[in-house]
């Protein structure tokens, strides 16, 4: 199509379906010769193929687009020809061997290069600096690591340079103050830490734009400083920054977004004279005393976050109406929140508030407001002490789409007239209301949170039918009857742990094809396992103490819960040998975390937050598990947590030796059932392993010594089974006590007072104190009873040979002996 069109000069296609076309290095050849083309925009398109030169060698193409087209594969091995490719932009392309061609060496006419998304790792390629044309320059979003290198100071022309989120650490690459043209400079989400060396940046004047948020910056910042008059945004947050926060960031006059939440700034805010501040985040430190008068002239202020835990003073929330443009306001840590009006009564109205934060202020009273919030559309009052009814005014607030009012000790929600709500969080109050079909007229609802409540009733099936909904959280109340026969196709999350339910499990469940995690623990259903949600991507699955039975049955699926990393089905019936072929299925348990990944403290949500500002509402997964012997609330479940509980239940057989392909399990639990044979060799290999329980069992043979490379094992219990011989010695095996091995009664060795004699329990024979006590030891007695066995057999035989005494000899087995009558004597003796 593209071949006759000799005089097309540009392609522009952005959020084009193309995903039926696949470009070969062919067609970049035959366009070349086709026409001149100097502009190719193909963003979004979903086009795949093999890009290569040929599309560089296009003679007067001057920007090149390709961005956002994950099945691009970029494999340029040489540039043989002259290109005066300007811009290019190769955004989620995917590199060949995950490395930037070093022929992109020859772009030297570039002036602007985008490279984010394209998993590229290892350390920046040298070559970078050569090419000197460079303005801007954005490797974000990929996994180079090492120090940041300092032939960045060689690119002079740079203005905007882009190296977040990746693994950098090391020190703050002072090098960088030698770009005297930079505007932008982001560092962000790094593992960059030292001391944050901003007076390096001092020559640079035009900078506008500074983010190191995300990093291991610590120390405080520098008192004094200069080169910043033209800076607009600061964005430091989310580092380990200490002291004051100096004068200086709060008057720099062009200053539009000052950022230094979640660090560990402390004392008083200084005076605020940068009228053009429109964000303010100040959240998540140690600041203390009054809030600054000045901070109520910012009448730009559009986003203010003030949240913190030091403040030692009431809060006048009527103040803040005096910032008529403030859209998102969040507050916490404050003694107490003074209600009542200070102000004039044209200021009792908060005009443009969409988002409003009120956390942690021994809140009560909050039904007394009576101002106006005409665009509310969030409201977050968690960790309050809020009592009895929502109030009228949320009940007014119309136009609300976001509540959240957990862990309070509110006990009805009254009317409901929040039709548009997408996000509902009454979590942890003290909720009796006997039905909670007044969420079905919710139609937008995504996310429900009713957990830890006090609701009786059955579970409407107008709210599980609701179209949108992604979670539903309704564990721990007194919820009874069946579930509902249908649920959401969209649904994420279904928790139901801990109520009262009974029944069968719907098999409309299996339509939920996005279903990530499944809890139906501590409930009364009673089914057979679940075998047809071998198919989705389920990330969680909890049965425990149900009346689930049976064989664990599986079809002959090549991959079995691919994505799962919590399997419990504790505390049921369940018999036969344990799920051989879902052992060979569970992928993600073969995979370990990197340690990168682990350092951050991932979590797993299933549902997705709403962010505004610095508010952030988020669904938290959350489990009750056994974790080292103890059961556990996980309010949050860190990725890394993988785990298999099927204890008490009736399995038997051999463990399988799949469990060792599970390397990234931390805690397994085989306890109370009827599992037989010996300890496999391959548990030696679950080296991430911090909790084995094979308690209870049928277990043989010995105790493997290559348990005792597991590191991190923290928690052992082998009792009640047949194991023998010694007990391993060295690392975690030597914190282990006598609770570890008890009730196996052929082991021997530390930490149990039988000693080994070759790897055998020696005999225990009478103490020597019987000796001394009796007077005798076991060799006389030993004799004496020899005699005496012979004394009564011969006894015995004189017994029966006479026949008395009768009684005697008829016990075992003597014929009784008649007795004459007395007649019959008489006779004989007259």
């Amino acid at each position: 199509m593209l071949q006759n069109a000799t005089a097309l000069s540009e392609i522009v296609l952005d959020e084009t379906d193309m995903s039926s076309i696949t470009i070969t290095p062919s067609h970049w050849s035959n366009w070349s010769f086709s026409f001149s083309l100097v502009t190719l925009s193909l963003v979004y398109t979903r086009i795949s193929g093999n890009l290569t030169s040929h599309i560089f060698c296009l003679p007067n193409l001057y920007e090149l687009n390709l961005s956002e087209n994950s099945n691009i594969q970029v494999h340029v091995p040489k540039l043989n020809c002259s290109t005066s490719l300007n811009f290019l932009d190769l955004s989620g392309c995917q590199f060949s061997g995950s490395q930037i061609p070093s022929s992109f060496s020859n772009l030297t006419h570039l002036t602007s290069l985008y490279l984010t998304g394209s998993e590229s790792n290892g350390s920046i390629p040298s070559w970078l600096s050569n090419l000197q044309h460079l303005t801007h320059l954005d490797l974000s979003f990929n996994r180079f690591s090492g120090s940041i290198p300092s032939f960045f100071s060689n690119i002079s022309h740079l203005t905007h340079l882009d190296l977040s989120y990746n693994g950098f650490n090391g020190q703050f690459p002072k090098e960088l103050g030698q770009l005297t043209k930079l505007q932008t400079l982001i560092l962000a989400g790094n593992n960059l830490g030292g001391k944050l060396l901003l007076s390096s940046l001092a020559n640079l004047t035009q900078i506008s734009q500074l983010d190191c948020s995300h990093n291991k910056f610590q120390g405080p910042l520098p008192k004094k400083t200069t080169g910043f008059s033209s800076l607009t945004e600061l964005i430091l947050n989310d580092n380990l920054l200490n002291e004051t926060i100096p004068s200086w960031c709060f008057s720099l006059p062009f200053l539009t977004s000052l950022d230094l939440s979640n660090n560990q700034f402390a004392g008083n805010i200084s005076a605020i004279s940068s009228h053009s501040l429109q964000s303010l985040y100040l959240c998540g430190n140690k600041l203390q005393g009054n809030i600054p008068e000045s901070l109520f002239n910012l009448v730009n202020l559009t986003y203010l976050c003030l949240s913190s835990g030091n403040w030692s003073y009431s809060l006048h929330l009527p103040l803040f109406s005096k910032l008529q443009n403030l859209e998102v306001l969040s507050l916490s840590g404050f003694n107490s929140l003074l209600l009542d009006s200070r102000t004039n009564s044209s200021y009792n109205r908060f005009s443009n508030l969409e988002a409003l934060q009120l956390v942690q202020i021994d809140l009560t009273n909050f039904s007394k407001i009576s101002w106006k919030f005409p665009k509310l559309q969030i409201l977050e009052l968690s960790e309050n002490k809020l009592e009895g009814k929502i109030p009228k005014w949320i009940h007014d607030s119309h136009s609300l789409e976001f509540l959240e009012l957990s862990q309070n000790q509110l006990s009805s929600i009254g009317q409901f007239p929040w039709y548009q709500l997408v996000y509902l969080d009454l979590s942890f109050n003290l909720l009796t209301d006997d039905n909670i079909s007044f969420l079905c007229n919710a139609t937008s609802l995504q996310i429900i949170n009713l957990s830890h409540n006090k609701f009786r009733s059955t579970i409407p099936q107008c709210v599980a039918n609701l179209s949108y909904l992604i979670v539903l959280d309704l564990q721990t109340n007194k919820f009874h009857g069946t579930l509902p026969s249908n649920f959401s196709r969209n649904l994420k999350t279904l928790n139901l742990n801990g109520n009262q339910l009974e029944g069968h499990l719907p098999r409309s469940l299996s339509n939920c094809k996005d279903l990530m995690d499944l809890n139906l623990g501590d409930n009364q259903i009673e089914d057979t396992f679940p075998h047809w949600l071998q198919s989705w991507n389920l990330e969680i699955l909890v049965l425990r103490s149900n009346k689930f039975y049976g064989p664990i049955v599986s079809f002959k699926t090549k991959d079995v819960f691919p994505s799962l990393i919590i399997f419990d089905i504790s505390s049921n019936k369940f018999s036969d040998q344990l799920p051989k072929s879902y052992i060979k299925g569970f992928q993600a348990m073969k995979s370990v975390v990197g340690a990168e990944v682990q350092s951050s403290f991932y979590y797993i949500q299933s549902g997705y937050g709403f962010i505004r500002g610095s508010i952030d509402l988020e669904y938290d997964d959350s489990v009750t598990a056994t974790m080292k012997g103890l059961r556990t609330n996980l309010e949050k479940i860190p990725n890394v947590f993988v785990s298999i509980d099927l204890s008490n239940n009736r399995f038997e057989g051999e463990i399988p030796d799949d469990f060792g392909e599970l390397h990234a399990l931390i805690s397994l639990n085989l306890s109370h059932n009827s599992l037989t044979g010996p300890v496999p060799h391959s548990l030696g290999n679950l080296t991430n392993l911090e909790s084995l329980d094979l308690s209870s069992n049928l277990l043989t043979g010995k105790i493997l010594a290559e348990l005792t490379n597991l590191n991190f094992l923290e928690v052992l219990n082998l009792s009640s089974n047949h194991l023998e011989g010694s007990i391993p010695r060295g690392k975690q095996f030597d914190t282990f006590s006598n609770d570890s091995y008890e009730e196996n009664m052929g082991l021997c060795g530390f930490p149990l007072s039988i000693e080994c004699n070759n790897n055998v329990p020696q005999q225990q024979y009478p103490s020597s104190e019987a000796e001394d006590k009796f007077g005798f030891g076991w060799k006389p007695v030993a004799i004496g009873y020899a005699c005496g066995m012979v004394f009564g057999i011969g006894l015995g035989c004189c017994v029966f040979s006479i026949g008395k005494p009768q009684w005697l000899v008829i016990i075992f087995g003597g014929k009784r002996i008649k007795r004459r009558s007395r007649g019959n004597r008489r006779a004989r003796t007259t």
